[in-house]
Parts: structure tokens; sequence; C-alpha cells
């Protein structure tokens, strides 16, 4: 008994020293992932960023409230093998658009207001091209959870039927009524905007709209008709892309995603940061790893221009247990 308790010790002891601790963002980390022969590529994003902030960002609570479940009927429907929302409605300039979160941990009202603002132009042939503003969604969904402290993406749909949305664009674009008010910050690169660090307070409640802008708040609001979350079932979630355009997904986050540049992601190494919300808008397969299409809120200098690709099929990180969206009022 002492020997086999001797034994399970050297093993662990030699399994610690076989796979080290490796610091977060570091180049030890970037060469471990790319060594590990994995489906994607990794490479240097967030150089001399506050931690504080890199946690921040992962701003979605996950296993909290949850929506109705809409199933699909999937017999008779052909599913394509990929699948790209930016070619199959390219009247939509928002499905193209990376915005960008700055720093507070508002990834689920971004995840919401991308996909809701898709969706509005899809459901209306083109006629409806707007960018649902984050700001409001953000500042003035109480319900929602605690701003940039983090909230619940399902409450967020639910909030655009109940309450509605108005239009606001990115940072000092002055596009919309409501523009997003927190600046962006140099996530990757040294150039323009201020470094990254720690999480900005949520921006109050302003229920009006900038100056010059019309109509007036209230006549500004997009609604929602209904609410629903998909089931985890990848068959379920890409039937209702290819009907109803992009949705809003979770996951956890590891440490290694932070580094992701290309190629289809899956998690290798380091430790859990956080839940976090994006946009998928599309399916495929590269090199037999069948994966999703997804949007991130991190500006369009991480990744691939702002894009990633994870793995599908398996609930990598939880990518399909969360899936939430909702259907324009027309």
């Amino acid at each position: 008994m002492y020997r086999l308790a001797l034994f399970c010790v050297m093993v662990t002891v030699s399994v610690t020293w076989a796979h080290p601790r490796l610091r977060l963002l570091s180049s030890e980390m970037v060469d471990f992932i790319n060594k590990a022969n994995s489906t994607w590529t990794a490479g240097q994003n967030f150089p001399n960023v506050d931690i504080s902030h890199v946690k921040g960002l992962c701003g979605t609570i996950l296993n909290g409230p949850k929506l109705p479940e809409v199933v699909h009927n999937i017999e008779g429907i052909r599913i394509p093998d990929s699948f790209d929302s930016r070619q199959q409605w390219p009247k939509c300039p928002t499905i193209q658009q990376i915005r960008d979160q700055g720093s507070c941990g508002s990834c689920w009202a971004f995840g919401a207001v991308e996909a809701i603002s898709d969706r509005l132009c899809i459901h209306s042939s083109g006629k409806i091209s707007v960018e649902i503003s984050a700001e409001d969604l953000l500042s003035c969904c109480d319900e929602c959870g605690m701003g940039c402290y983090g909230g619940f993406p399902p409450v967020a749909w639910d909030y655009w039927v109940k309450k509605g949305l108005v239009t606001g664009g990115l940072y000092d674009s002055k596009v919309g009524c409501k523009p997003y008010t927190i600046a962006p910050c140099e996530h990757h690169i040294n150039g323009t905007w201020p470094p990254c660090q720690g999480i900005e307070e949520t921006p109050k409640c302003v229920e009006q709209c900038i100056d010059g802008y019309s109509p007036s708040y209230q006549k500004d609001k997009h609604f929602g008709r209904k609410a629903y979350s998909i089931g985890p079932l990848q068959e379920q979630i890409m039937t209702e892309i290819y009907k109803n355009g992009p949705v809003e997904a979770t996951f956890t986050v590891y440490e290694d995603f932070l580094l992701y540049k290309t190629g289809v992601y899956q998690h290798v190494t380091g430790q859990m940061l956080g839940g976090h919300a994006i946009r998928i808008l599309g399916w495929g397969e590269e090199n037999g790893t069948p994966y999703w299409l997804a949007a991130n809120s991190w500006n369009s200098d991480w990744g691939d221009k702002g894009f990633f690709k994870i793995k599908r099929g398996n609930d990598e990180c939880g990518i399909e247990a969360g899936v939430v969206t909702g259907i324009p009022l027309s």
C-alpha cells in the first residue's frame, strides 16, 4: 500500500514537471500551443495588458435564467456543409461588423445587440439597416445583471422584447441615438488608444438621444416579437442560423483562447477565466475539423480580423449549450 501511494505521488510530481504552469499571455504559452499540433495557431495578443482587464472582458454569467426553447423540425431541411451569413445576406452590413467592448465586461450585451441588428435587417429584407445600441442595453437593463461587471444574455433578449432598444453605433461614431461611450483601448498593439487596464464603471442610463439625432428616444426603439433559446444539438443551431440569421452564444474562456490567431479553436492549456458571449454567424469544416464561425467584440486586431472559429459538435467549452436569440417585431 505504501509503495502504491509513493508511486502515485511520483507520477503526480512527474506530470506536474512535464506540464509546468504557463504564464498567462506568455510566449511560452504560445510555443506550447503551437507545438501541440492542435487545429489552431496561437500568437501574441494583449501584450502589456493588465490581467484584471482580460478577466473582466469575460462578463457573461453562465447558468443563469433560461428562455423557452424552440425546437425546429429538421426533416426535409437540407443544411449546407458550410454557411456564412455575411455571404447569405450581403445587403446587411452589420453582419460584417466587429465591435469593441472596451474596458467593460459587456460581451453579454454586445453579442445580443449584434445579432439583433443582423436580424432586423434580415427579417426586413434589408429595409431596416441599423446598429442597435450596446450602450442602451448595458446601461438601462437593470435586471440583466451588473452592467460592466457581468450580465445574462437570455435576460438581454427578453429586455429587447419587453422594453425595446434604440440605435447606437461605435464609440465616437455619432451614429444612432445612443453610441457607445466607453472608449476602445489597445488590446493588442501600441497605438492611438490608451492601454487596457481593469474595468470601467457602467455608464448611467440616459433615456434620450445624443444632440442632433432624430427621432426621440422612445420613437427610436426597436422591439423583438419573441426571445428564445436553441438546444445544444448542432443541427438545431445550424437550422436556426440558416432560417433566421446569427445567434448569440456563450462559452467558457480559458487562458489559451486569448492567444487565438487562426484555425479551429479547441482548449489546449490554461486555466478558466470566465464566461463570454459572442455571435455565431455560420459554420463549416477546416482540414476535417467541423467549426462554428463566430464574431468576437475585442476589436478587429484580435484573432482573425476579429472573427474566430471554434470546434463544432462536441460542445467545446460549452459553446452549444447557451444559444439565445429572437425574432424582431415586424
